[in-house]
């Protein structure tokens, strides 16, 4: 039965397709040398009201008359092709920004199009055009990860405004490509101040001011919608400053349409636009019909859920026009044509790709790469690890040694080939080393038999490697963290007690300790810290997170990952996790020293920073400063460091940041090699954004900084390399 009905559809997608390209000459909008403008235009000209109204749907029906085909919005590709069936499953994108890579990233984005071009093509075949089968992607998430506290932090980059930015812009130029045809249309989500609660999203008015709305929360996007030209953008289910996102007059259009010049297209959370009148939700207006006419009305150009059905009602209750649908609709329907979905097959360079693209060898390796780069070396006490692989004996225990979802965390695809964190440690040494895996200790929740019929075996081994942890079981989006007590978010963001029990056992009995941890934003470890010889943070490393994870412990691959968050001591560091402001928030603007700092992580090498220079003192406007510092590898073994450029405010205003991310770039150095890396600074670079979202500059004096994270005295005592300093006058 179900391949009869998959050969009916087939049929009829052809039919389709057929009906498509045998349309009169004189239709401008099947010419592929007319403008898209051009084209749009005559399209919807020969639309109905009724059709017009469907089109404006994230289940956009066919209309067999005029040859247009079925069309599902719906897609996601957060760190890899996902809810698709088999695709190449990247580390998630909190473990990509650890790698401060934009290099990587567009190379990961551009691997991910090719896949989703792959698998669109099959689908097409079999006329296939459910959710998940398109070519338009609901991803990055480039909401700013404010507080550890939100489970869904683990889908973003980072904390830091710039760092956000270039990761997700990297990411949108490997997916949409360069050529005016569109590889896939990448999304830039949630817009615009969006971190949690979890589950107060949807009622939850998040205020801020206009300085950290445009400070922090803005720049992202600015970078993604003005020089990644990401295709589209999704308002969050909150609102923002009484106004929901998917109906904000400033956000939506005197933001992103005038200042910002955005020409792709807008769409609400999935089933947010319900929450403009539910019980529990925003209550803004009286009903379903309301709801659609305001989001319409305000830009809000495609609805993934159910309320735009009842557009005819609204336009008979006078409460939108058909001439506000045509706007709508020609804001959305470009993207259609600039990924080719209306050209005869074969047209688009990426048409003749098929299924032996989807995990391939190069993909695979790349996904290897991204989650070597993401593992941040905590801690290496008395330069225990690298572990030699000639070994006796290794105790393997904890929860997440063979825990598949430590590897998929969110969003995610399905991979054939998973590897373990136990699998890449038991691939690391030889048939001769005596390897026990006791798992232990549960993942949230003490265990039922308390007998310890395991610990004895941490005595005798020459090391225990103790993989610790959570997974998206605990902290994630309100439907899937399934463990989680509170609809995924953390109220309480140290390990789980009864872990730490469990570690303190271990450190009782081994000669040796090794913690591995895995978790998708910044968990307070103090404890671990004290108890281990070394640490790892993981994140949730892919498909060959396992892999790389061993071959970090026994040094074929060199630890470089650095922390995209501050890692605070405890959860009394943070402000209240309702409260928007920045104010003691972030590495930016925190009143307390981390325990561990944003962009910190060591290596198995030494770096050492020297010889910083300018080539001016002061800085004008329309000009730049070059800064200079030499970094030599003082060790005997290559490795890569990540070179991060701060600058700070010598004689700081009221709202300044302490210190802020200008710039960063990843070095390969060899044993003993020095180079000299130039930054260079803009005068644009130092900057703020005044109340209007405009550019101004305050005269003073800048301390610049150039180290392997942000200069705090912590990172110091946690082993980091010495800064250099430098001051920069700004006239």
């Amino acid at each position: 039965m179900k391949n009869t009905l998959r050969f009916v559809l087939a049929c009829m997608f052809m039919v389709h397709s057929l009906s498509l390209f045998a349309q009169p000459s004189t239709s401008t909008y099947l010419n592929t040398n007319a403008s898209i403008e051009d084209r749009v235009d005559d399209l919807v000209s020969q639309m109905t009201l009724e059709e017009k109204a469907g089109q404006l749907m994230f289940t956009a029906p066919a209309i067999p008359r005029l040859g247009v085909p079925a069309y599902n919005w719906w897609n996601e590709c957060l760190h890899g092709v996902a809810r698709n069936g088999k695709a190449t499953v990247f580390p998630q994108a909190i473990g990509m920004g650890a790698t401060f890579d934009v290099n990587l990233m567009k190379r990961i984005g551009d691997a991910i199009a090719i896949e989703a071009r792959a698998k669109f093509n099959e689908n097409r075949k079999r006329g296939y055009t459910d959710r998940y089968s398109g070519l338009t992607f609901w991803s990055p998430n480039v909401n700013l990860f404010r507080d550890p506290r939100w489970g869904r932090g683990q889908e973003t980059y980072g904390e830091d405004p710039f760092h956000l930015g270039e990761m997700g812009k990297a990411f949108v130029q490997g997916l949409q490509g360069d050529d005016d045809k569109l590889k896939v249309a990448a999304m830039a989500k949630h817009y615009a101040v969006h971190s949690g609660p979890e589950k107060l999203r949807h009622e939850f008015d998040a205020k801020v001011s206009k300085h950290d709305l445009w400070n922090t929360y803005l720049p992202a996007f600015r970078k993604l919608v003005v020089e990644a030209e990401v295709e589209g953008l999704m308002g969050a289910y909150n609102r923002t400053n009484g106004y929901a996102c998917s109906a904000h007059p400033y956000l939506m259009d005197e933001v992103l349409r005038k200042k910002w010049g955005f020409d792709g297209y807008y769409v609400s959370d999935c089933w947010a636009i319900q929450d403009f009148y539910a019980d529990n939700g925003h209550k803004l207006v009286a009903n379903k019909v309301e709801a659609a006419a305001l989001a319409l009305n305000e830009g809000c150009n495609l609805n993934c859920g159910n309320t735009y059905p009842v557009l005819l009602e609204a336009i008979a209750a006078g409460l939108t026009t058909e001439e506000m649908i045509d706007q709508n609709l020609k804001q959305l329907l470009p993207t259609r044509f600039r990924l080719g979905l209306f050209d005869p097959i074969g047209s688009h360079p990426m048409d003749r790709l098929g299924a032996k693209q989807v995990r391939t060898k190069e993909h695979i390796a790349l996904s290897y790469e991204a989650a070597v780069k993401s593992l941040v070396l905590l801690k290496n006490k008395e330069n225990i690890l690298p572990l030699d692989p000639d070994i006796q004996s290794v105790f393997v225990t904890g929860p997440m040694a063979t825990n598949i979802q430590a590897l998929l965390a969110n969003y995610y695809g399905i991979s054939d080939d998973m590897k373990t964190i136990l699998e890449g440690i038991a691939g690391n040494v030889g048939n001769h080393t005596a390897i026990r895996f006791v798992q232990g200790s549960l993942m949230d929740r003490p265990n039922v038999n308390p007998m310890d019929w395991y610990s004895e075996e941490a005595q005798v081994a020459d090391v225990t490697i103790a993989c610790m942890g959570i997974t998206q079981l605990l902290e994630g989006e309100e439907g899937e963290a399934i463990a989680s007590p509170t609809a995924g978010d953390r109220d309480y963001i140290h390990l789980p007690p009864h872990q730490i029990e469990f570690l303190k056992l271990m450190r009782s009995k081994a000669e040796k300790l090794v913690v591995v941890i895995t978790g998708g934003s910044a968990i307070s470890i103090p404890e671990v810290y004290e108890m281990a010889d070394a640490v790892i943070y993981a994140w949730y490393p892919g498909e060959q997170g396992g892999q790389a994870v061993g071959d970090v412990l026994f040094g074929k691959a060199v630890p470089s990952g650095k922390l995209p968050v501050s890692f605070v001591n405890t959860i009394d560091d943070l402000p209240p996790y309702e409260d928007y402001d920045m104010k003691g928030r972030t590495y930016r603007y925190m009143k307390t020293e981390p325990l561990f700092p944003f962009g910190f992580g060591l290596s198995y090498a030494n770096f050492k920073y020297s010889n910083i220079s300018s080539s001016s003192k002061t800085l004008r406007k329309n000009k730049k400063v070059s800064i200079s510092v030499a970094i030599t590898n003082d060790s005997k073994i290559d490795a890569e460091e990540v070179i991060q450029l701060y600058i700070s405010d010598r004689f700081p205003g009221q709202h300044a940041e302490k210190q802020a991310l200008k710039d960063f770039k990843r070095v390969a150095l060899k044993a003993g090699e020095t180079k000299t890396i130039q930054f260079d600074l803009d005068y644009d670079d130092l900057c703020y954004f005044d109340e209007n979202g405009d550019k101004k500059m305050k005269p003073s004096t800048y301390r610049v900084s150039v180290g392997g994270c942000a200069p705090f005295q912590r990172s110091l005592d946690l082993g980091a390399s010495e800064w250099q300093f430098i001051d920069v006058d700004v006239k």
